[in-house]
């Protein structure tokens, strides 16, 4: 009898203690879910938080189909004129790209030489034009040419990357929102720690797929215009019985060039290395020399004064 009521008690004990369990869990779970925020542990804190940009990124898919989307083409393109007046009309396409509400990347002039030995100016220059000004563009830049040596227009749609670049930002932004949140709600000094490292990546994220967005917007607005300007040859050269006398004559100069080119290093090279080596050389030579005349001189010396006292 005893027996059974030892194993009554101790039934009664473990109901009592589960219970006790089961309520002080409903109250912690009660009281996470007063605070607006779940009650765990600062690691799964940021499990929650990682969650909750997952759970973000998927109420964001839902955007912009590159199907319906405007289509965001960059166009560039690339010239080769011969004109008559390389600088003059290098002037005349920058003020171009200004009229046009464009502006001037990049402008460099140099010389050339023909076969017949005369200068020919050359210069390259990038100008950038609204997209939907670059026909225009093109068309007067080849009016005001002698000739159009080559024309390349190209155009890369980048609507695709784009869309994508659009979504993932309203992703980041929605998880940015979240994360704002959950550190507002946070309780401990070390959960606010963690959600704000994780609120400074994805803040980054966004300041880099901006960047990328902004880029791509710039570049379809703004058409990118290469040209290479190269001045007409005004004199060929003179032929004479199939003689080509305009060559001659620029052989002849390019000659008389490395000659004086060469003739100059000679002398940079004489006076700085081989003068002083000279110089080194001979000076131990001279000293000797003079020993030997002021010993001579001596030895003469009193040779003549024993001369002179035997003759007396």
């Amino acid at each position: 009898m005893k027996r059974y009521w030892l194993i009554l008690v101790a039934f009664l004990v473990l109901l009592s203690s589960c219970a006790g369990a089961a309520t002080k869990d409903n109250y912690a779970m009660e009281e996470s879910v007063a605070m607006g925020m779940p009650a765990a542990a600062p690691m799964e804190m940021e499990v929650y938080a990682d969650s909750a940009m997952d759970e973000s990124a998927r109420s964001v898919s839902t955007g912009v189909e590159p199907a319906t989307q405007e289509r965001l083409v960059i166009k560039n393109a690339e010239l080769s004129i011969t004109v008559d007046d390389p600088l003059k009309s290098m002037d005349a396409i920058a003020s171009l790209a200004d009229s046009l509400g464009g502006h001037v990347v990049s402008s460099n002039t140099y010389q050339t030489y023909s076969t017949n030995g005369a200068r020919i100016p050359e210069g390259n220059i990038t100008i950038r034009v609204p997209s939907t000004s670059l026909n225009q563009a093109l068309e007067t830049i080849k009016a005001g040419a002698v000739e159009v040596e080559n024309e390349t227009v190209s155009g890369e749609d980048v609507t695709d990357q784009y869309v994508d670049l659009q979504s993932r930002l309203k992703a980041k932004q929605a998880a940015e929102a979240k994360l704002l949140e959950i550190m507002d709600a946070a309780r401990t000094t070390e959960d606010t720690l963690e959600v704000y490292a994780q609120l400074q990546q994805i803040q980054s994220d966004i300041e880099v797929l901006q960047g990328q967005i902004n880029y791509y917007e710039r570049s379809a607005a703004m058409s990118s215009i290469s040209v290479r300007v190269i001045a007409t040859e005004k004199s060929q050269p003179i032929e004479i019985g199939g003689w080509e006398l305009g060559e001659t004559a620029s052989e002849a100069v390019q000659d008389l060039i490395d000659y004086m080119q060469g003739f100059v290093q000679f002398l940079i090279r004489f006076i700085i290395f081989v003068l002083p080596v000279l110089i080194t050389l001979a000076l131990p030579f001279y000293v000797v020399f003079i020993v030997i005349r002021l010993f001579v001189r001596k030895r003469r010396a009193k040779k003549e004064a024993k001369a002179e006292v035997k003759a007396e």
